[in-house]
């Protein structure tokens, strides 16, 4: 459905939506937060000529937008009778997906610390991982009613993280990395969780309530290890976007895909 020109969106979630690396940064943005004026909520605002609100933060978590954390309100605090439109792109930190990703492609030094290798090794055992995502399908339920009940007459939308890792394995050391971890096959368990996370907010929003934006299924041509790819490998810095996180185009991608949805 259409969202009225000049309307209220505000924009709730962790560093895949924020977009840390991308130019510019946000103006009087914190630092930390990673928010860029280029991540797809600020596109998509932009396109459809709506007052944005963004309040993404790297590292968020469902209970960070929920309850805030040390120094920060909780993120849905920025919503009020007023809003029209709101994306929600949160729940991998809730899993471990990214940062177990990052923690495992560090350089060996690093990698081999015992607490990552713990750290990485908790993220992705099967039982932690099974319990992670029964909490966040509790998570997400209360989400979704905390934004109805702030926002009764906003479109609550569910943007889906895009595809990182490739579908098939190509033979790539970075990849080689990901596979050999004590702590097991990162490649199958990152796809798995990509899959569950995908799954998991497609039934919270059919059940209750909201719309699905499926940018996984969307851009599985488009992974990182792909010719045209809207996420990055893993590398050393925060520029052209975070390690295993959407780079300008893949923000782009997703802005397009919200706005032919509410279009």
């Amino acid at each position: 459905m259409p969202v009225e020109h000049g309307s209220e969106y505000v924009a709730l979630g962790s560093s895949f939506a924020a977009g840390p690396g991308l130019s510019p940064r946000t103006a009087g943005a914190p630092r930390a937060s990673g928010r860029s004026d280029s991540n797809y909520a600020h596109i998509a605002a932009g396109r459809l000529r709506l007052t944005l609100k963004d309040v993404t933060y790297s590292g968020a978590t469902i209970g960070d937008v929920l309850e805030g954390t040390a120094g920060r309100p909780p993120q849905i605090h920025a919503l009020g009778p007023a809003t029209r439109l709101v994306t929600v792109t949160a729940g991998g930190n809730d899993i471990g997906y990214v940062p177990a990703l990052t923690l495992a492609s560090f350089p060996r030094p690093l990698r081999s610390i015992p607490t990552f290798r713990r750290r990485v090794t908790d993220f992705t055992d099967p039982a932690s991982t099974d319990e992670r995502f029964r909490v966040l399908e509790s998570s997400l339920t209360t989400l979704i009613r905390a934004v109805q009940d702030r926002a009764p007459d906003a479109q609550v939308v569910l943007v889906d993280y895009l595809t990182i890792l490739p579908p098939n394995t190509p033979d790539d050391r970075r990849l080689d990395v990901l596979r050999s971890h004590p702590g097991g096959d990162l490649v199958s368990w990152g796809r798995g969780v990509a899959s569950r996370l995908s799954a998991t907010f497609a039934s919270a929003t059919s059940t209750h309530g909201g719309t699905f934006l499926e940018a996984g299924a969307r851009s599985r041509e488009h992974h990182a290890w792909s010719p045209t790819p809207w996420t990055r490998q893993f590398h050393l810095s925060l520029r052209g976007g975070a390690p295993f996180h959407p780079n300008a185009a893949g923000m782009a991608a997703v802005a397009e895909m919200l706005v032919d949805d509410l279009s």
